[in-house]
């Protein structure tokens, strides 16, 4: 799986979870984790939670640290599972990285949620796993910065957490797990 952090920053409207993204805009083909930081704002033609769609839910941050994941081929409960590992990584990362010890954190599913003050708790993440004819695609974003959230949130900025350097880890660690899960498929003999 190949991987990259762009320096450039970039808005996420979810017009980005399409298949072959990294290759269309990075020229990275195949399995891929590419990154970058810039605002979201998904449009309701983009959003394709229909959960949050049919409530009019606004998801939107003036600044996040954006993933986008894509695996071939096309599998979504593969795709939720990778999702919720990746979700996993980030937490257990962000207890290693940030130098404020003590803080409540937990996941549900693949949402973090951080305690950043005595019963502050606010959302650090976002994310979505779907699927296109050819591949799976995962958005995993996390809040750099608390502006323009709808909701209570937490973000990297109350935690110390330079984003650059967080996104090189996560991407480090997510790829070695993924590659150590396809050679455990690889290694067996079938029944």
């Amino acid at each position: 799986m190949k991987n990259k952090f762009f320096k450039q920053q970039k808005k996420y409207d979810g017009s980005q979870l399409t298949p072959l993204f990294a290759y269309q805009n990075f020229k990275i083909s195949g399995d891929s984790v590419v990154s970058w930081i810039g605002s979201c704002d998904v449009t309701l033609e983009h959003m394709v939670d229909f959960e949050d769609k049919i409530a009019h839910e606004k998801i939107c941050g003036d600044l996040m640290l954006h993933f986008i994941v894509e695996v071939f081929p096309a599998n979504l409960a593969f795709g939720v599972s990778l999702q919720r590992l990746f979700a996993a990584i980030a937490l257990e990362l962000i207890r290693e990285l940030s130098p404020l010890k003590n803080l409540k954190s937990f996941r549900e599913g693949d949402d973090i949620y951080i305690e950043t003050t005595k019963n502050n708790i606010g959302k650090l993440s976002i994310s979505i796993a779907s699927v296109s004819a050819v591949s799976t695609q995962i958005h995993f974003a996390l809040n750099v910065v608390n502006a323009g959230t709808p909701v209570k949130t937490a973000c990297l900025q109350d935690l110390k957490i330079n984003p650059e350097v967080f996104a090189k880890k996560i991407m480090a660690v997510f790829v070695a797990e993924y590659e150590s899960v396809i050679f455990a498929t690889q290694k067996v003999k079938p029944l």
